[in-house]
C-alpha cells in the first residue's frame, strides 16, 4: 500500500507500522521450520517448569515481561543452537506472545488494518483486509497448540469448550467477538474466528467520510433516534450492523439509562449510565444457561429508558417487539436480513418460535406498531459496507405489514479498479413518523428527501 509513497513523504507512524509489518513478516516465514516451532516449544516448556507462568500472566506489566524475556534469553543461550540476536529476539518475543498473549495470533491482533481472524485448523490462518480475504503465513504447531490458545480465550470470560461443549461464543478483552468448534463437531481440527471490533470506535462523520451513508442519511437516523424511534438495523454477516448500532448509540442522551443485552458483550456505548447484560451457556451439568430473553424480561425491571439488543435472533423478538409496544420506546437492535421485507419475515417466524399458537395477523400488528424504521447495511463487492435502504414501516394494508423506502443505494457497476459505483438517492417520500419528530422539537432541512449523492 505505502511501496508508491517516498520515506521522506511518511510519517513516523507509517514508517512505525511498515517497519513493523515487515518485521512480522520475517517472523512469520522463520516461524514455518520445523527445527524453529520445536525450538520454541522446548523454550516454552522449560519456562514453564522454571517459573510460575499463571502468576505472571495475571500481573502483565512491562517489568515481569522484562524478567521473563531476560529468563527466554538464559535459556536460549544455554540450547545449542547458533542464533543470531535477531533471531533471539524474534523467538523470545514469540515464547512472550505464548505466555502472554495468543501466541501465533498476536501479530495479526496488532494489526489495525485486519477485520476478521480465521483460523482453518492449526495449518491454515486467513485475515479480511478492506472486506477481501487473503491467506497469512501464520500456522500453529498443531492441533494441541491451537486448542489450548481457545482454552485460553474462552476460559478468561469464564466460558469452558470441550468434547461436551464443543462450540463457543467468547469475547477478547478489546471486545472483539471470538467463535470456536472443535472435534468431533469440525471434521478435521479446530476452527477459530475472531471478528475484530476497533478500539477506534467508528463516530456518524466517519461513516460518512467512509461513503457508507450521506449526510442526509445521517440526519434521519439522528433525528429518529433523538425522537425515540424504535430502530432495527438488518444485513448479513459483515455487513456492519454492530458498527452502525454503536455508531447510532451516540445520538442517545447522557441523561438516559441503558440497558445492553448480548450473546457476547462487545458494543461500546460512551454514555455514562450503561447497565450491560450478557447471556450465560449451560454449566456442566447442563443447567444454569441465562439467554437473552430471560435478559430481556428482567430489563424491563431495571427501569430502562433505552433497551439495546446486541442482535435478536430468537424467541426474545416478542419481548423486544411487546417493550417496544408499552412504553420502552427508542429501543435499537440489529436482525440477520438481506432486505427490509426479509426482515420482517424472519421477525414473524422468531415471534412464532416464542408463541406458535399467536395468529399470523397478530404477529403483523405487533410489528407494524413496534417499528419504525428498518436500516439495511450490506456489504458490497468491493468489500465496502454501505446503507443500502432506510425504510419506514408504515402499518398494515390487509393483513400485511407495509413498507416505504426513503433513502435507497443504486448500484451503477464497477470502476477500472474494481470499485463499487453508484448513488444514493432520496425516494422524495416525507415519512409518516415525521409528526412525531416535529412534536419531538426536531425540524428537519426542507431538501432532505430530495438528496441525490453520486459515489
Amino acid at each position: 500500500m505505502f511501496s508508491s509513497i517516498d520515506h521522506g513523504n511518511k510519517s513516523n507512524q507509517q514508517v512505525s507500522w511498515e517497519q513493523r509489518l515487515l518485521k512480522n513478516s520475517t517472523r512469520q516465514k522463520a516461524s514455518l521450520k520445523p527445527e524453529y516451532q520445536e525450538l520454541k516449544f522446548t523454550l516454552h516448556r522449560k519456562l514453564v517448569d522454571k517459573i510460575n507462568l499463571e502468576a505472571l500472566a495475571s500481573i502483565d506489566n512491562q517489568r515481569v515481561r522484562s524478567e521473563v524475556r531476560q529468563a527466554v534469553i538464559s535459556l536460549i543461550d544455554a540450547e545449542p543452537t547458533l542464533l543470531s540476536s535477531l533471531e533471539k529476539q524474534q523467538i523470545s518475543d514469540e515464547v512472550l506472545d505464548e505466555v502472554f498473549g495468543l501466541g501465533p495470533l498476536e501479530p495479526l491482533l496488532q494489526d489495525p488494518t485486519i477485520s476478521d481472524i480465521l483460523v482453518n485448523t492449526y495449518k491454515q490462518v486467513y485475515v479480511e483486509r478492506r472486506g477481501l480475504l487473503e491467506l497469512t503465513n501464520v500456522n500453529f504447531r498443531d492441533d494441541s497448540h491451537l486448542l489450548r490458545i481457545i482454552d485460553k480465550i474462552v476460559s478468561q470470560v469464564g466460558r469452558r469448550i470441550d468434547e461436551s461443549t464443543p462450540m463457543v461464543d467468547a469475547r477478547l478483552s478489546d471486545g472483539s467477538r471470538v467463535n470456536a468448534i472443535i472435534p468431533p463437531l469440525a471434521v478435521d481440527g479446530p476452527l477459530l474466528s475472531i471478528r475484530r471490533f476497533s478500539t477506534d470506535k467508528l463516530m456518524p462523520p466517519d461513516l460518512i467520510d467512509r461513503r457508507a451513508m450521506t449526510p442526509g442519511m445521517m440526519e434521519l437516523l439522528e433525528a429518529a433516534v433523538k425522537a425515540r424511534m424504535n430502530i432495527i438495523i438488518a444485513g448479513g454477516t459483515g455487513s456492519g450492523k454492530t458498527t452502525l448500532l454503536n455508531a447510532l448509540s451516540v445520538f442517545i442522551s447522557s441523561k438516559e439509562r441503558i440497558v445492553t443485552i448480548e450473546d457476547a458483550a462487545e458494543l461500546q456505548l460512551k454514555q455514562p449510565h450503561v447497565a450491560r447484560l450478557e447471556t450465560r451457556p449451560p454449566n456442566l451439568e447442563g443447567t444454569g444457561a441465562v439467554r437473552q430473553r430471560e435478559l430481556l424480561v428482567n430489563s424491563l425491571r431495571m427501569r430502562p429508558d433505552r433497551i439495546v439488543v446486541g442482535e435478536v435472533r430468537g424467541e426474545e423478538a416478542l419481548d423486544m417487539l411487546q417493550a417496544m409496544n408499552t412504553g420502552h420506546d427508542g429501543s435499537l437492535t440489529t436482525i440477520h436480513a438481506n432486505s427490509p421485507r426479509d426482515g420482517v419475515s424472519r421477525l414473524e417466524v422468531m415471534v412464532s418460535l416464542a408463541n406458535s399458537n399467536m395468529q399470523l395477523t397478530s404477529i403483523r400488528q405487533q410489528i407494524a406498531s413496534a417499528v419504525h424504521l428498518l436500516v439495511q447495511a450490506a456489504r458490497m463487492s468491493d468489500g465496502s459496507r454501505r446503507v443500502v435502504s432506510l425504510t419506514e414501516v408504515t402499518g398494515m394494508e390487509g393483513d400485511v405489514v407495509t413498507l416505504q423506502d426513503l433513502f435507497v443505494f443504486e448500484k451503477r457497476g464497477l470502476d477500472p479498479d474494481g470499485k463499487v459505483v453508484g448513488r444514493f438517492a432520496a425516494t422524495g417520500i416525507r415519512p409518516k413518523f415525521y409528526e412525531k419528530l416535529l412534536s419531538a422539537g426536531i425540524r428537519l432541512r426542507p431538501d432532505l428527501f430530495d438528496e441525490v449523492v453520486e459515489v
